[in-house]
């Protein structure tokens, strides 16, 4: 099993990530955090990198739920989408699979979570 799901499509790096925004919203997710890994390096060590974002995705409804499943599960959470572009126009985008990052917790009331949130991710990325 993958632990992501991903799709490479045409255009400009920005609009993608907007683009990957509006289906998110349509799902339930906010956007929590919006890490610019390519200026994050060049800041920090100086370092010359590619076009890379991670979007911290986080559905509030189910985030509760799997909260009150298990309370260790923050550090599982938000659901991170990444955004890259290796050559220029072409944009990967890329989804944890939340099911199989939950397969190392011995939980089962997780599971069923996991899986709904699972499906909401992926009709992002098809969507795309």
């Amino acid at each position: 099993m993958n632990y992501y799901f991903t799709k490479t499509v045409a255009g400009n790096f920005q609009d993608i990530i907007e683009r990957v925004t509006e289906p998110l919203k349509a799902e339930g997710f906010g956007v929590l955090t919006e890490i610019d890994i390519k200026a994050t390096l060049k800041k920090k060590l100086d370092a010359d990198f590619y076009n890379y974002k991670i979007l911290g995705a986080c559905n509030p409804t189910f985030a509760y739920k799997a909260l009150q499943a298990e309370d260790k599960i923050g550090t599982m959470l938000p659901c991170n989408v990444i955004v890259q572009e290796k050559e220029s126009g072409k944009i990967e985008v890329s989804a944890v699979d939340p099911a199989a990052s939950m397969q190392a917790i011995e939980n089962p009331g997780l599971k069923d979570i996991a899986e709904q949130v699972r499906e909401k991710l992926k009709r992002v990325i098809d969507f795309i």
